[in-house]
């Protein structure tokens, strides 16, 4: 039997169970990271995390290598000692289409001549260049950031402003300009990332990546649909009252009357905004609960089929098939 594929709206939440291949083989793209003294380790491992998670989810998207400015190790601001696969010279910018340069608070605002040589080499070469917590002060040190918004830690907003006044410098948590990335924070890197990985590959990919990253929050909270601005307010609001009311689905006229439109009015919105039927979407959304409950409670199968609103074990175990490829009876328990 074929299996069901999810309607965008709840493909990326599912993406990781799914073992889809891209149709296209995307190609690698090459991240380097520049770890400097006294780095921020949270900023480093949250846009390296997501990085590793998406090739996780659809093998060999990036590759990535850590680097230093000389070949010693690198002390990071929680005093852990990294080693960085290698030493950053002119040999190896066209391995890489995108160096991050990893600072932190305790990272000293000092530039040498050949590390700023090295970073206009870069630009010109086309490398896409990013800057997490002060390490867009050394961007702006090179003049890289000219007409580009930027965000940096706010400690040190003024001392990039006074080496590069032409740099648009933002109160965000991260930007993401043309081929410019900056964060001012770990959490901010971690946006970043995933904003960076959504413009190259899709929408769904970065879902999957939040779905497994935030693993220990889907234990207690249900997995909830998508927040996307594109998605109307009315529309928005019946993806509420479905998710509100999964135990016992409602009927398609009554969500209707709840949203005040006609069920016509319905269809086109779910056609038009998340390219499925209301029916479906609605079922989507209960497989999607009913594979969090039996990976991380120790409901049985038939609380869960409750729970999810089916009407039969044969009538869940079909469902359930449908999209997933196996019976419920067979999903992995996750609970200790």
């Amino acid at each position: 039997m074929e299996r069901r594929q999810f309607s965008g709206g709840m493909k990326g939440k599912n993406l990781r169970y799914l073992n889809e291949t891209s149709q296209q083989l995307a190609s690698v793209t090459r991240v380097g990271f520049l770890l400097l003294e006294h780095f921020s380790l949270p900023a480093f491992t949250q846009t390296l995390d997501t990085l590793v998670t998406a090739n996780l989810l659809r093998p060999e998207l990036f590759a990535t290598r850590t680097f230093g400015c000389d070949d010693g190790e690198v002390i990071s601001d929680l005093g852990l000692v990294i080693r960085p696969d290698a030493c950053l010279d002119a040999s190896v910018l066209h391995e890489l289409d995108l160096l991050v340069i990893c600072g932190g608070f305790r990272t000293e605002l000092k530039a040498s001549e050949d590390f700023i040589h090295l970073l206009r080499s870069a630009a010109e070469m086309g490398v896409g260049l990013a800057g997490l917590w002060n390490g867009s002060w050394f961007l702006g040190r090179a003049g890289l950031l000219q007409g580009y918004q930027c965000a940096i830690h706010p400690e040190h907003r003024p001392a990039l402003a006074e080496v590069s006044k032409a740099a648009k410098v933002t109160s965000e948590p991260f930007v993401i300009d043309r081929d410019r990335l900056t964060a001012s924070s770990p959490s901010g890197a971690f946006h970043m990332a995933l904003d960076w990985i959504k413009s190259l590959h899709g929408k769904a990919l970065v879902e999957g990546i939040e779905d497994i990253l935030a693993f220990e929050e889907s234990r207690y909270r249900r997995i909830k649909p998508t927040e996307n601005i594109s998605v109307s307010a009315p529309l928005r609001e019946v993806v509420k009252l479905m998710d509100a009311n999964l135990e016992e689905p409602l009927e398609l006229d009554q969500l209707a009357v709840y949203a005040g439109r006609s069920r016509r009015q319905l269809e086109r919105l779910f056609k038009e905004q998340l390219g499925t039927t209301p029916q479906r979407y609605y079922m989507e959304l209960r497989v999607t609960e009913a594979r969090r409950l039996l990976q991380h409670t120790e409901l049985s199968q038939v609380e869960v089929l409750v729970a999810c609103g089916f009407v039969s074990p044969s009538h869940f175990s079909k469902c359930y098939s449908a999209y997933f490829g196996y019976r419920p009876s067979k999903e992995k328990r996750l609970v200790k």
